[in-house]
């Protein structure tokens, strides 16, 4: 049975990127007795379910000092999305300052608190862009990162993380695939385009997809909180390895459309321009450490992870008011 990080029986967590996806998730599994961080504490307090008080603060300077009091463990969940518009300049360095800036400041900020009261963990976002495109090669931690932007943004934000280790603070940083969620995230943009029976494998469709469901996420995150012997990078994607064209065969299945179309490279690479090596990129990861740590996956196998994401979510009002579902 997985041994899950509490809130009310092991002091207070601080969840940093609250209010996106897998923040908002976790706080609900956390059940109150969180600090939640946010750019805009009075425009958020009304939505952040499982927040039991909301720290401004802008990912840039050092914490506030009263905001890791009583604090057990941090979720440091920050970022700025990678795959939402094209990568100019000034994109590329949101999404660095956004990952290594804010974790630095993180880091900072545990420095100022006494030593006996510092967190006892850190579990910082990463991601599976670490290991760049690598064909067919199963990805496990040990896995060598790779180069170029991506993967240099990962090893840098990993690097800022662990430099806590150093304060008396254990360190994991969970390398995230893509999360599966009714709520939102990558399944959301792809669910219009499959409802119309347009979906489509992307490039050859041949390319490892690592996927996870967002209550794996939610699930690790308090997993390697919770177990001592944990530190460092672990995967956070699903035991089931899939390539894009098994995905899109199952997300067809899963609302009863047909699913055989192809995006050619060239297309997206025109419509996406550098972020079409992100959809592209072929990433056969595999979660050892979490599975030899005793980690138990609620939904290791996509179709029932995508039956699970979407049970009770109606189709698009759209579609629904043209007859398109009965």
């Amino acid at each position: 049975m997985n041994e899950r990080w509490e809130s009310t029986a092991q002091g207070r967590a601080l969840v940093t990127g609250a209010t996106g996806l897998v923040g908002r998730a976790l706080l609900r599994a956390l059940g109150g007795n969180a600090i939640a961080t946010t750019r805009r504490a009075s425009t958020q307090a009304g939505h952040l379910e499982g927040a039991s008080e909301l720290v401004t603060w802008d990912a840039v300077s050092t914490l506030p000092s009263n905001a890791l009091s009583g604090v057990d463990a941090i979720f440091h969940l920050a970022g700025e999305p990678v795959a939402e518009g094209r990568w100019t300049d000034a994109k590329r360095q949101r999404i660095r300052a956004s990952r290594t800036g804010s974790t630095r400041a993180l880091v900072r900020s545990i420095e100022r608190v006494d030593v006996g009261a510092r967190p006892r963990v850190l579990v910082c976002a990463s991601a599976v862009g670490i290991y760049g495109s690598r064909g067919d090669e199963v990805l496990g931690e040990d896995a060598a990162p790779a180069e170029g932007f991506l993967a240099d943004v990962c090893r840098e934000w990993e690097a800022e993380a662990a430099r806590a280790e150093s304060l008396g603070v254990r360190v994991v940083s969970l390398r995230i695939g893509i999360v599966l969620a009714k709520e939102g995230g990558a399944l959301a943009k792809m669910l219009t385009p499959f409802e119309l029976g347009l979906g489509a494998a992307l490039g050859s469709g041949a390319q490892w997809m690592p996927w996870i469901h967002v209550d794996d996420v939610v699930g690790l995150l308090r997993f390697a909180a919770a177990t001592a012997t944990l530190r460092g990078p672990v995967n956070a994607a699903a035991p089931e390895t899939v390539t894009n064209a098994e995905f899109t065969r199952a997300l067809g299945r899963a609302v009863h459309r047909p699913a055989w179309l192809r995006a050619p490279r060239f297309a997206l690479e025109l419509a996406l321009g550098e972020v079409a090596a992100v959809v592209l990129a072929s990433q056969r990861v595999v979660p050892k450490r979490a599975q030899g740590a005793g980690f138990e996956f609620a939904h290791p196998t996509l179709d029932e992870a995508l039956a699970a994401t979407l049970e009770g979510k109606p189709p698009s009002k759209r579609f629904r008011a043209a007859g398109r579902f009965a």
